[in-house]
This record gives structure tokens, sequence and C-alpha cells, in this order.
């Protein structure tokens, strides 16, 4: 073991003798104070259907870690949860959470000293926040997914939670009865895991895998399945070979990684959250990686994977088929993949998957061959303008119409913009711009789930574009535009807009602009004043004062020192 150990501290001297009674009264034996000091980040909790199974999965990487040799020392972590939270003020704190979790697991981990990490996440922001704690922490560290959500059924058709936000929309345009409402509400979530479609959770949990941090084959395992707690009592094993050999984040969160995840999220289909993770990451990092490194990427992937939410399948049959290990071979083969990149095992990248096949199974329809993929290009599309200056994320899947030419029809708020919806005030042809839901501006950058869905649900999701300075959540599909930077609150030219200009979003051509001459915008932002902001105290006016543009992954720790 490297003689660097941060708790060897707590073993030396006279002066730590009260370091030792209190772990004594903790379950500290003689013995103990030599074995490395390892925290287990346990996310579990009963808010949410994502974690509430991940409480059995840590303690199985509890007792693997003392077998293993290691002392463990448990700790909690908060979680929001997205789906209960989507359409409310409640919303504006998931992002905000990302940070409080990351500050958290940073926070333990260095006021304790410990010598490694296994981080548990279940809900969209666990994830992100769990591995900028452990790139800040830069100790030896593992990420443990508590897995994904089944399937629900109802009248044999395959449900997700999205599917319950697109049947308020069918049932407010009179296509879906009560009783089929009511219905689709109580089979949706059948069980413990994460949304079942290649959204943000799923869409992150596959992220990590590709960067090097998470077991092969254990992101898209389903939570209920013994499986998943197999994962955490193998990930116990390789994190403590990881601490004997100091195998820290600084090895394996490089710009090739980056690179590798941003492939597999392409190959999926996955969030556009993933964007503004990845870059957070990096930034945490230290790796320079840029929003338009993506397009540069998104250019050479094509998307492989027919996955929810603009495709057929779950990510629980995904798992069945392959998974993310299989992809991942596609793109090696391809030349497409880092196969040097090191993961936490201590292998690399190829030595991990090489001897899987370099095609998909034949007998399947879920994953295609790179050379007869779903779209020839990714998904998730950078676009610049003069209304994006700093660029905004498309999510261009599953669309029949990639360019649109309308009026805009503007909402300074999402619930205002879901009440136009649902009254039937958006037609064929519209742009919706719902603005001062950024970082600063909301605070928060909420997702729009509710309105994009209720787009679906009134069958206009060909026919009408939508662009925010908030999100977008992983279930959402259609000409929708997110993260626009810089944002309104910031003077972004999304805060000029006004009600009719002509809007277009052009997937092909990369690009977001407002048909308005530089001279009127110019006199519009002359007479444009900073509104007051939404939060002046407490973690949302905290996080509104510090965070950065979108385009930078609107973390609370770019720069807070710049020039020195």
């Amino acid at each position: 073991m490297a003689d660097n150990r941060r708790s060897r501290v707590i073993t030396q001297g006279v002066a730590r003798t009260p370091n030792r009674a209190m772990l004594r009264a903790v379950g500290f034996g003689d013995d103990d104070f030599d074995k490395p000091i390892i925290g287990v980040g346990n996310a579990h909790s009963t808010i949410t259907p994502c974690n509430v199974g991940i409480g059995p999965q840590a303690e199985r990487a509890e007792q693997a870690l003392k077998e293993a040799g290691a002392m463990p020392v448990m700790f909690g972590s908060i979680t929001v949860s997205d789906g209960i939270a989507m359409g409310t003020e409640g919303m504006k704190y998931s992002l905000v959470s990302r940070e409080v979790i990351a500050d958290s697991i940073e926070t333990v981990g260095g006021g304790q000293q410990l010598d490694g990490m296994l981080a548990t996440g279940g809900c969209d922001k666990n994830m992100p926040g769990a591995m900028i704690a452990l790139a800040r922490l830069d100790i030896p560290g593992i990420f443990v997914y508590g897995g994904t959500i089944k399937p629900g059924y109802y009248k044999g058709e395959e449900l997700t939670v999205v599917s319950a936000f697109e049947a308020v929309g069918q049932y407010n345009a009179g296509n879906l009865a009560h009783e089929d409402l009511v219905g689709i509400e109580e089979n949706a979530c059948p069980g413990p895991g994460s949304c079942g479609g290649m959204f943000t959770a799923n869409t992150m949990s596959s992220a990590f895998e590709a960067m090097g941090m998470s077991l092969m084959g254990s992101s898209t395992v389903s939570a209920e399945d013994d499986e998943a707690r197999q994962v955490a009592e193998e990930a116990a094993r390789v994190l403590m070979d990881a601490v004997h050999h100091d195998r820290r984040p600084s090895q394996i969160i490089t710009r090739e990684a980056l690179e590798n995840a941003f492939a597999v999220v392409m190959a999926l289909g996955g969030s556009t959250n993933a964007v503004l993770h990845l870059l957070a990451i990096a930034n945490t990092a230290e790796v320079p990686f840029t929003i338009d490194d993506v397009e540069a990427i998104r250019r050479k992937v094509p998307v492989l994977c027919d996955l929810k939410p603009s495709g057929r399948f779950v990510t629980s049959a995904f798992h069945e088929v392959g998974g993310t290990p299989q992809v991942m071979r596609i793109l090696l083969e391809q030349g497409v993949l880092h196969g040097d990149c090191l993961t936490i095992t201590g292998q690399t990248i190829e030595e991990q998957i090489r001897h899987l096949p370099a095609e998909p199974p034949a007998d399947q329809e879920i994953i295609m061959p790179f050379d007869r993929p779903l779209y020839p290009r990714g998904h998730l599309a950078i676009l610049h303008g003069n209304l994006a200056e700093e660029g905004a994320v498309a999510k261009v899947s599953g669309i029949k119409q990639r360019r649109i030419s309308g009026p805009a029809r503007v909402f300074d708020s999402e619930e205002a913009c879901l009440e136009a919806i649902l009254n039937d005030q958006v037609q064929a042809g519209d742009v919706v711009v719902v603005r001062y839901e950024g970082p600063k501006g909301g605070p928060g950058m909420r997702e729009m789930l509710a309105p994009t869905s209720a787009i679906i649900g009134k069958g206009l999701g060909d026919s009408v574009g939508l662009i925010t300075d908030g999100r977008f959540s992983g279930g959402t599909y259609g000409l929708v535009v997110g993260h626009v930077a810089p944002e309104a609150y910031d003077g972004g030219a999304i805060a000029l807009l006004a009600e009719g200009d002509t809007v277009t979003i052009d997937a092909d051509e990369n690009r977001l602009a407002v048909e308005v001459e530089e001279a009127e915008l110019e006199r519009r932002r002359s007479a444009w004043q900073v509104p007051a902001p939404r939060y002046r105290r407490g973690v949302l006016g905290k996080y509104a004062r510090l965070a950065s543009s979108a385009s930078r992954g609107a973390v609370t720790d770019a720069d807070l020192f710049p020039g020195a």
C-alpha cells in the first residue's frame, strides 16, 4: 500500500488519542486503526423510487470492504426527486442538489481524511454530484449505481414515468379517458429504480462506465435484481485494490475518458443533461473540454440504440442484449473510442471489453450495427447564433422536422408556458420560448418535462419548437433546445425576444437565431434591466450568486479566484 494514506495520522502519536477514542465509539478496535478507512456514501432514501433500493447495496459494499481488509464508515447523502418535483417550484432545487451532494461528499471525505470513497446514487443528480466530489477529493473512488426501474404495464402497453406526463396532455386534449389516466398513473412506476428509459440517470451511469469510474456492465442493472447488490460487493473489492495501488480519479478522468463518455452518450441517444454534467465534471477535474467539443464528437458517432424516450425500448431490455459494454465494443472496433484509457480496475477500457463481439447480437432490435444506425450522427447538437452566442443544446433524435421557423410565443416562467399549452394557446408552427429559468434566473435551471410532454400529448410534437435557458428532462423528445447561453438573467438575447418575433431552429445548420435586425436588438438591450433575484437567501440564493453559465456546466466553483 502507498505510504501516503491520509488517515494514517489517526494512528500516530499520543496526540491522536482523542481521535482514536471517538472512533472506538463507532466500532473501531485496536486492529482497525491500521486499516484503510473507506467512506461509503449511502444515497438511500424513501423520497424517490430511484434511491429506495440503495440501502441494501451500501450494506453489501460495507461488508465486502470489511472482508477485503478495510474499515468502512458509512454516511448519508441527499437526493431530490426530479419526477416528483417536476412542474413545481421544487424543481429549482434539483440541479442545485448536484452541487450540495458534491459539497457534502467532499466535506466528509476531506474532513475525515478518508483513504477511499465508494459513492452510491440513483436519482439524476446523485451521479454527477458524487463524481464531482470524487474528482475534487482525488482519492481512490468508485461510483455504484442504484439501478434502473423495470417498466410498468397498462392494457398491454409498456410504461415509463414519461407516460404519466404525456397522459396529462392526452387527457387534456380529450384523447384519453379519465380511467385510463388513472390507470397509467397507477402502473407507470412499479417498483424501485431510476426512470426506465435512457433518461438522465441511466445516461449518466452509462457515461461513468465509459469513463472507467464504475464497473463494466453495472450501468444498466435493474434495482430490484440481486445483480445490483452483487455490483456493490464487487465494487468494494475493486476499490480496495485501487487503494492499495493509489489509483486516483485524476489518472482516470482525462480528456480521452470524457470523449469516451460523450461518444457512448451519443450512441445511446442519451439525455441532454449529460452535456451539462460532463462539462461540470471536466471543470472540476481541470480537463480542457468545451461545449463545442461535444459537437465534434457528435459528428463522428451515430445513434446505435433504439431506446426511450425517442425510441422503443427500456433500459432493462437493453441490459439483456449486452448493454453499455456491447455498445462500447462496437465503438472501439470503429476507432471512435479510446481503448487505452485506464479504469478503476487497473485495466484499460480495451482490456475490459475486447472479449465481446464487435457486432451486436443478431437476434435483437435494440442495438444496431455501426453501418446501419438509427441516425447517422449523434442526437445532441450544439447550436449557435444570435440567440445562443455561447451555445445551446438540441436533442434531435426521433423528430421528423429538423428545422422550424415561426413566431415566438414568449413566457417568463414554466408555469405560464404550461398553462398556455393546456389552454390551446400554442398552435402548430409556433416556437415556444421559456426564459428566466436559467442557472441564475430560475434559479436552478428547471427541467421542462411538463410543457414538452403536454406538447406531445396535444399532438404538436412535430410542429412546435421550444427553446429555453432552462433544461430538459432526460425523458423529453421533440424539436427542443435547452441550455441557451447566455441566459436571460445575464442579458442574453433570449431576454430581448418579443412576442411574434420569427425564431429559427435549424438542427442541420446548428443554428438558433431570431430574425431581427441587430440595431433593433441593441435598442431593446438598452431598455432591458436585470430583474430582481427571485431568491436572495438560502441555498437557491447562494446558487444564483455563484452559478456559471450553462455552457460551462452551471457549476458553482468555476473561477472563484480568477487571475490568482
